[in-house]
């Protein structure tokens, strides 16, 4: 059996290493992890909104604060400049980190790759009003900036830098300056004529497809690639299947998570967003999974919903070694850091304890998704940073939603009743050894 589990592990882990040494891996887990405080700056504009400003069931519905209804704007902004231009912000940071894998230093690749984006997108935009078609040019409608354009503009700030690297090694389009002109001076110029044909290419790519197709780029990219990826992950079955290869990854000594973040991140953290807009402008909220859904319910206290394991020890646990990596794990624990349980426990490798930690956040999820789904428990609103605790978690995430709360509590007393006989087995085994 151990000789399967190392061969296994080997396995699993050089196709991990591989997939994480990927550059286009590595450059949108960078750029997803730097636009994670824009995302929480923009929801927590949004819990202000709910629960402080709103004059219906915030604290402005009190009569001695109701002038906080009139603040509400300042909030609706922050929402509006973080939330509602993400794609932006994601090609821009994309462009940069592709850059620095290509040695091109600086910001302007991100302007680039944000230049390039723009240039594949309509500006032109027909809405009804009062049964007349309205035709509004030289805008850019927030379809394209929000998170529905994700996947194109990810694509298209791969594609775009990785030809401006390309042409700026081409020596024949370099603009040579004399020595006495200022080095930032000569590096715009050497940047010129790369600049240029990407810019141009990438628009010609886009008109080209236009003309052909009859659709442009973000329409054929959304319908094909990420609108049905949206609809697998925002099944039970595509956020379990997920959250199962994760838990896999973990039990050989990967960081499951990592493994899984390039695919994760820019569905659940759109689906967040989405919500986050939805509940600012007073309509119905879409969404049931999103990344606060796999914090509040798949995640309570670490990847495998170890806070169940820990009480588990406290409860039942007989040996020494694990009480002692209990007591040291319960402060991180709470702050959803669970590394010195998965090694040091150890989960990892271990065939007893693996079990109950592939299976426990399966589990719980499938009960949060009922209880969301029936209306027991509110969608997540707000985005949440991680290490926030359970129930303040589930608090906060869900605008104050009590139903939440009930139902993490639950998920997290069934993940102590998951890994309780587990803990026992660990015991017997101990004993036995001895």
């Amino acid at each position: 059996m151990e000789g399967f589990m190392d061969r296994l592990a080997n396995g699993l882990g050089k196709v991990a290493t591989r997939i994480n040494n990927w550059r286009y891996i590595m450059v949108i887990k960078n750029a997803f992890a730097a636009l994670i405080p824009v995302i929480i700056t923009g929801a927590f504009g949004t819990l202000f909104s709910a629960m402080v400003f709103d004059s219906e069931n915030g604290l402005a519905k009190i009569d001695a604060l109701s002038f906080l209804e009139n603040l509400k704007p300042i909030s609706s902004a922050v929402s509006y400049v973080t939330l509602s231009f993400l794609t932006i912000y994601a090609v821009f940071l994309i462009g940069i980190e592709l850059a620095k894998l290509n040695k091109i230093d600086g910001v302007f690749p991100g302007v680039i790759a944000v230049m390039s984006y723009l240039s594949v997108n309509p500006m032109v935009f027909e809405f009804l009003h009062e049964d007349a078609t309205v035709i509004a040019e030289n805008v850019l409608a927030k379809q394209y900036t929000d998170t529905k354009g994700l996947f194109l503009g990810m694509f298209v700030a791969i594609l775009s830098i990785e030809l401006y690297a390309w042409l700026c090694r081409q020596k024949r389009l370099q603009i040579k300056m004399p020595e006495s002109v200022p080095a930032n001076v000569s590096a715009s110029f050497s940047a010129l004529f790369p600049t240029i044909l990407t810019v141009t290419s990438i628009a010609t790519v886009g008109f080209a497809i236009k003309a052909i197709t009859g659709m442009y780029v973000y329409d054929i990219i959304y319908n094909i690639v990420q609108k049905p990826l949206e609809g697998i992950v925002q099944g039970l079955p595509g956020i379990l299947l997920l959250m199962f290869i994760a838990q896999v990854f973990w039990v050989i000594g990967i960081h499951g998570n990592q493994m899984v973040k390039p695919i994760r991140e820019p569905l659940l953290l759109a689906a967040i967003a989405v919500n986050t807009e939805a509940f600012e402008a007073g309509k119905e909220v879409p969404n049931i999974i999103t990344m606060p859904f796999w914090d509040m319910y798949m995640s309570m206290g670490g990847s495998g919903v170890t806070i169940g394991l820990l009480i588990a020890v406290l409860i039942a646990g007989k040996r020494e070694d694990m009480r002692q990596i209990t007591k040291l794990s319960l402060a991180p624990g709470i702050f959803n850091i669970n590394e010195p349980v998965i090694f040091g426990m150890p989960i990892m490798l271990n065939p007893i304890l693996a079990i109950p930690f592939v299976l426990t956040p399966i589990i719980t999820g499938t009960v949060g998704y009922i209880a969301t789904s029936i209306g027991f428990a509110a969608k997540a609103v707000v985005m949440v940073p991680w290490p926030m605790p359970p129930i303040v978690n589930a608090y906060l995430a869900t605008a104050g939603d009590i139903g939440a709360v009930v139902t993490q509590i639950i998920c997290i007393l069934l993940s102590i009743i998951i890994y309780l006989p587990f803990v026992i087995v660990m015991n017997r085994s101990t004993n036995e050894v001895a």
